[in-house]
């Protein structure tokens, strides 16, 4: 479904991505790995066009189509979602409010804000409360929903474990096994290797910019040069 293709990015005249390919499929998660500083959330948000890839150099194709140079809200309404490292919520607006913000209460079709309830039902609870009220999971829990209300094909996961307890974490890994299960792709940027290793099909590793490793996640957890030279895990 996605296909990252050779691209560049910078910040200034800093050159963050040398040639990052990589691709998603259908109803598959793909974990991003790496160390601090490799160029992971860059080439999250050259996907979305929020740091957008040099023109000329590479390219980012979404269901046979380019998407290159689009608009980020042009993006998201062809099926990408985005939940943003560090949930990037509004503190002066409730949870219902998060969600309806995209989606009318009344719509009835795909993700609505019932069916997000669903999903979340401590989200329910805390229906009325504001951003600034939340814990940190019910921070991640509400990014996760507000990502599904534009009814995604695709999610894009940028560091979802961040500062979140082990029973949070656990809880995400089972929320991302479900959205799977119901036929959405996920590429999930992590720091934690093991939840990431615990839920994705696919494992690519990005260093200083470039694609030095990929494996399925079984390979991946089994090859000491991986873990070790890569991710720094001993």
């Amino acid at each position: 479904m996605l296909e990252v293709r050779d691209i560049h990015s910078y910040y200034g005249d800093a050159h963050v991505l040398h040639g990052a390919s990589l691709s998603v499929g259908k109803s598959e998660v793909l974990a991003l790995l790496g160390r601090n500083g490799m160029g992971k959330t860059t080439l999250i948000r050259s996907i979305m066009n929020l740091s957008p890839p040099r023109v000329g150099e590479g390219e980012v194709i979404w269901k046979g189509q380019s998407i290159k140079g689009v608009a980020p809200h042009e993006i998201a309404k062809r099926g990408i979602a985005l939940v943003p490292q560090g949930r990037r919520l509004f503190p002066s607006l409730t949870v219902t409010e998060h969600l309806t913000v995209l989606k009318a209460a009344n719509v009835r079709e795909g993700w609505t804000v019932a069916k997000a309830f669903e999903l979340f039902p401590r989200l329910g609870e805390r229906r009325h409360h504001y951003g600034n009220q939340l814990s940190g999971g019910e921070r991640q829990m509400l990014a996760v929903a507000r990502a599904l209300m534009i009814d995604p094909e695709l999610i894009l996961m940028d560091e979802p474990s961040e500062g979140l307890a082990p029973v949070m974490v656990q809880h995400l890994e089972a929320i991302i096994a479900e959205l799977k299960q119901a036929g959405l792709s996920i590429l999930l940027v992590e720091q934690n290797l093991y939840s990431a290793l615990a839920v994705a099909d696919r494992v690519s590793i990005l260093e200083t910019g470039r694609m030095v490793y990929e494996a399925d996640a079984a390979t991946v957890a089994a090859d000491p040069k991986a873990l070790t030279r890569f991710l720094g895990v001993h």
